[in-house]
């Protein structure tokens, strides 16, 4: 099969810069009002709360495309729940994008971003499950009783696999901790391959088109070896 490759991105110009400026006033701004509904919503009702976080992810599509002319495309459009989604990490584009990608994803993230005022204790409340890198037996056990409990209603798993933002066009190992957690969850994985780094990851940001490539479900019970070999490859396919 052949791999799908993103249509090269436009150069820089000097119009960027004032979208840039434009996209940081108007998304940081609204950010914080989002935050402050969020906390209140998490004493009103389930629903509301959910959909106030889901609605962060959208009113940032909307900052991307309408100020920076960022589009996204997606070969999927409802992915579904029941399942361990890895996902290429290039920007903050596309963990920012979670609530709005997936139906209320369980999403393991950095401890930090647990520590952040009113953020943090409304992402534990929504599904975020914090990851202790140089945590024992008993911390991951923990992770994995959370993951299981949140997952049980058929809710989708995410996991950013390299651990970190890695450079677009370059390939970066899988974490250890994702072979462990897909072989003690049982889950089929999907990976998902994402190209927002030239356009996004950058002070001046740059018009263009971020895709999603969602590849072949990969099913449960694999080898380690095999199973990381199969969602690396996947994960590099939108490489210009």
């Amino acid at each position: 099969m052949t791999s799908p490759i993103a249509p090269p991105l436009p150069r820089g110009s000097i119009i960027d810069i004032p979208r840039s400026l434009a996209f940081y006033l108007v998304f940081y701004t609204g950010t914080v009002l989002l935050v402050i509904w969020v906390a209140l919503m998490m004493s009103v009702s389930e629903h509301r709360f959910r959909s106030a976080i889901r609605s962060w992810g959208k009113y940032h599509r909307a900052c991307c495309r309408y100020l920076l002319g960022i589009r996204r495309e997606s070969n999927v459009t409802h992915p579904r729940g029941g399942v361990l989604y890895a996902i290429r990490h290039e920007s903050f584009y596309e963990a920012i994008e979670l609530p709005a990608t997936f139906d209320t994803p369980v999403v393991f993230a950095k401890m930090e971003l647990m520590r952040l005022p009113l953020w943090g204790k409304a992402g534990v409340r929504y599904g975020l499950i914090g990851v202790e890198r140089d945590a024992g037996a008993k911390a991951l056990r923990t992770m994995l009783t959370e993951a299981r409990r949140l997952i049980a209603n058929g809710r989708p798993l995410v996991i950013f696999p390299e651990g970190t933002r890695v450079p677009h066009g370059s390939v970066a190992p899988l974490q250890s901790g994702f072979a462990g957690l897909y072989k003690l969850l049982n889950l089929p994985v999907i990976p998902v391959a994402v190209n927002s780094g030239p356009p996004y990851h950058r002070l001046w940001k740059r018009s263009g088109t971020v895709r999603y490539h969602f590849g072949e479900e990969i099913p449960a019970g694999l080898p380690r070896e095999e199973v990381e070999a199969r969602v690396l490859a996947a994960l590099n396919v939108l490489h210009d």
